[in-house]
């Protein structure tokens, strides 16, 4: 009943303003004193010309528009709608011009030129107008209700554009959040002087920390929606100079329909100092590929499958099915993807993909049209102390689920590698070499689609470097690093993420895609900066303690070897590497060894089996046992923060027999 009042309330308010536009024209075409004749003419036109109008607004959707947040958007669309009738109008007029010598009746068609076009200007003014003071009227009533409960922040916002000014006016709605803006500061010369949303632009950033004191800033928040990283080190570098905290809208993708989620305003986090640009993706094939598909994630409750599923869900495909071996991991990503894609079709289903009776029941019951194979072991020691489970899962585990895809007919398989199978040095390295192997060699049989996307660590998945060392810090120390000169490539989740939606668009089968993972980054350099965006100084508030590199562990990664020569594709980050490859009997038959190796527990009958399949693998056997004893002797705890624990799958390592990533 309330929508319907509402909406007959909107109607009658736009009848009433146009009316009164066109009342409001001839008055002030002729001075305030039409004759009797133009009296006449408007009062037996106005019918038709409101009516018109009208229209015209429906016919641009102004009516579906919420007053209550109306917008640039909603002024261009009324815009529009008044263009296209006043273009009626005077077609109107011209016509019955030209035609009244013949019909006399249409002498009340001829508007002056005038008339039309004051009415033009006031139907748009008066339309938008009475929208304007809704929302004005609404936003004045929330900050009445919106009491800021403590003393707002001054706050120096890093930024004057598009983003800048959102947050700016956002800010000045919402006093509730205990921010007050005082200013801008930004690079372009341009601005400086310029007041911007009631704001002055006060300089550029390398005038921080004079500009915080003269204005009294007590906090610093960047506003650019797309900033590069060495962009934001440089400003918290200033910050930490001024000594005043700083503070950051994530990005582009939290800016929706021109408002900022405020409550995303966080403070400056390791992965903004990664020194990466953002990824500019090709959305529109993404879509293409995904939209009214049906996706298959295996590993969907770790941190890359589950990452793939949000990405996915944006694209609405048919139905998203989540493959999954922890019932925990799998309850709460299929919680969160119902809540925020409520009409989209999400089928949870617990299996191992060892398992292949369950998951034949899965794929047949489903018949997915995209696998994205994100199941694996992931961490190098757990798989030096378990080379069985490792083949077991990353190598069994993928013909599994490689071999259903082909056998009903998926349109394409992805699967998810690591930089690790580069002259892998690990177990775990190797059984993703062999994955690999057997996914190019089944690509070359059948329809389905098969391709690799291999790239290195991701920041802040399940059991990787980064949340050990803030429990570390947590705990006052020692952050533990194995090496001095250990280097690991980053990049965050969900780029990496979005990085494989597009690779798997790519290609036309059997290829391994490598993701540009930027340049490589110390692990101790890692360490201090975690050290010091938690407010400690490192060395002397936090010791960093080096243990010595762990089994199956490299200095250096590689993300391709020397003889793959790495070609480019369409996007800048994602090259195709040429890599060995063998036929599917070839790497079919050692599979099949290896399997009965594994069902025996043969533990260095498969450890031989996989050596002579990836014959450039620089394995140790004994290495893990050596080291096991090592660090039970000097008390060291087992799980102490290494770089190797931020590998790309996202499978938690302490379920030995998980099928997840």
């Amino acid at each position: 009943m309330r929508k319907h009042v509402t909406r007959l309330s909107q109607f009658v308010i736009d009848i009433v303003a146009l009316s009164v536009a066109l009342v409001l024209a001839f008055e002030l075409r002729f001075d305030w004193s039409p004759s009797m004749a133009m009296w006449e003419r408007a009062f037996v036109v106005a019918p038709y010309a409101v009516l018109l109008e009208y229209a015209c607004l429906r016919l641009f959707q102004v009516h579906r528009q919420a007053w209550r947040y109306v917008s640039l958007r909603e002024m261009t669309r009324i815009l529009l709608a008044v263009s296209t009738s006043t273009a009626v109008l005077v077609a109107i007029r011209m016509l019955s011009g030209r035609l009244q010598g013949d019909y006399p009746a249409l002498r009340h068609g001829v508007i002056p030129l005038g008339a039309i076009a004051i009415n033009s200007l006031l139907a748009f003014l008066l339309v938008t107008g009475v929208r304007v003071a809704r929302r004005m009227v609404a936003d004045a009533r929330d900050a009445k209700r919106r009491t800021p409960r403590l003393r707002p922040v001054p706050t120096l916002l890093v930024g004057a554009g598009q983003a800048g000014l959102m947050v700016a006016r956002e800010l000045a709605a919402r006093p509730d959040v205990g921010l007050k803006a005082i200013g801008f500061l930004d690079d372009d010369p341009t601005k400086t002087g310029l007041v911007m949303h009631g704001l002055p632009v006060l300089g550029r950033t390398d005038e921080l920390a004079r500009l915080c004191k003269a204005r009294g800033a007590e906090q610093v928040l960047i506003t650019m929606a797309s900033v590069p990283r060495q962009a934001i080190r440089r400003i918290r570098g200033l910050c930490d100079e001024a000594g005043v905290p700083v503070k950051i809208i994530p990005g582009v993708y939290e800016i929706v329909d021109g408002r900022v989620n405020l409550s995303r305003i966080r403070d400056v986090a390791l992965e903004d100092l990664l020194g990466r640009t953002p990824v500019q993706l090709d959305l529109d094939r993404i879509e293409a590929s995904l939209r009214d598909a049906v996706v298959l994630v295996t590993g969907a409750g770790g941190s890359i499958g589950s990452e793939i599923c949000r990405q996915v869900a944006r694209f609405r495909p048919a139905s998203l099915v989540l493959v999954e071996h922890s019932e925990n991991n799998l309850f709460y990503i299929h919680r969160e993807l119902s809540g925020a894609h409520p009409t989209l079709d999400i089928v949870p289903r617990i299996g191992d993909i060892t398992d292949a009776e369950r998951m034949r029941e899965v794929f047949t019951a489903c018949r997915p049209a995209v696998v994205f194979h994100a199941a694996a072991h992931k961490h190098v020691p757990m798989m030096e102390w378990n080379p069985v489970e490792a083949i077991k899962n990353n190598v069994l585990g993928t013909r599994v689920v490689a071999d259903l895809a082909h056998a009903l007919g998926a349109r394409t398989f992805v699967m998810i590698s690591t930089d690790k199978a580069v002259n892998p040095s690990s177990v775990m390295g190797a059984t993703k070499r062999v994955a690999e192997l057997y996914v190019q060699a089944r690509g070359r049989e059948g329809d389905t689609r098969f391709v690799t996307v291999r790239f290195g660590n991701v920041l802040g998945s399940a059991g990787s470097v980064v949340p050990i060392f803030k429990a570390q810090i947590e705990q006052g120390g020692p952050v533990t690093v194995t090496h001095p000169d250990m280097t690991r490539y980053f990049m965050t989740i969900p780029e990496a993420c979005q990085l494989v939606l597009e690779a798997g668009t790519f290609g036309s089968g059997g290829e391994i895609f490598i993701l540009d993972m930027g340049e490589p980054v110390k692990i101790v350099d890692l360490a201090r900066d975690l050290i010091k965006l938690s407010g400690f100084v490192p060395d002397e508030d936090i010791e960093i303690r080096f243990l010595g590199a762990r089994p199956g562990e490299k200095l250096f990664e590689e993300l391709s070897t020397d003889d793959e020569h790495a070609s480019k594709t369409a996007h800048p980050k994602i090259f195709i590497g040429h890599t060995r490859t063998a036929s599917l009997r070839t790497v079919g038959e050692r599979l099949d060894a290896m399997a009965e190796a594994v069902r025996m527990q043969h533990t260095q009958r498969a450890l031989r089996l996989l050596a002579q399949t990836v014959p450039e693998a620089r394995l140790d056997s004994q290495a893990s046992l050596g080291y096991l004893e090592r660090v039970s002797s000097s008390g060291a705890p087992a799980r102490a923060g290494t770089e190797d624990e931020a590998a790309t799958h996202d499978d938690e390592a302490s379920d030995s027999r998980r099928g997840v990533a």
